[in-house]
């Protein structure tokens, strides 16, 4: 089971059709179930204060989701960076190890707090880039699907 804790809602129409059409691909390999968690309300000129109290506040909303004997995996700017076929791998050894429910965690625009990262198994990077967060969930979606191609020697565009 592959659970995608996300803070924010997806808004637009398209962003809403891709994620659907990854959840039905995706479905051939695993059960994968999506949690949207409402994100804080960010003042216009909050300070460093302010910022980590809102990531408290929503790691704390997060907390909530995380199960023991998960493998949790946090999406950070300051995670590594794995090709497709090293994060397909990284699933894979997951699962061998007896492991069936691994988590996902996309913060929100401020990002995730420090409880949050160091409550993490792994903290995986997409780019050196900021992507919005809803963004970051097709993105994952996206290598999720390709992660169970690859394992499943099916073919899949590069």
């Amino acid at each position: 089971m592959i659970t995608i804790i996300c803070i924010g809602k997806l808004k637009e129409i398209y962003l809403k059709q891709a994620q659907d059409e990854y959840l039905k691909r995706i479905s051939k390999f695993s059960k994968l179930k999506i949690i949207e968690i409402e994100d804080e309300r960010i003042p216009e000129s909050a300070f460093s204060k302010e910022i980590e109290n809102i990531k408290d506040k929503e790691g704390k909303k997060i907390l909530k989701y995380l199960k023991v004997n998960s493998y949790v995996i946090a999406l950070a700017i300051e995670g590594i960076y794995l090709t497709s076929e090293e994060f397909s791998s990284e699933l894979e050894k997951i699962q061998i190890n007896g492991i069936s429910n691994i988590i996902f965690i996309i913060g929100g625009s401020l990002g995730l707090s420090k409880e949050i990262l160091n409550a993490a198994d792994l903290k995986l990077s997409f780019s050196k880039m900021t992507f919005p967060h809803q963004i970051a969930r097709i993105l994952l979606l996206e290598q999720i699907y390709r992660a169970f191609k690859i394992i499943n020697n099916e073919v899949y565009h590069k």
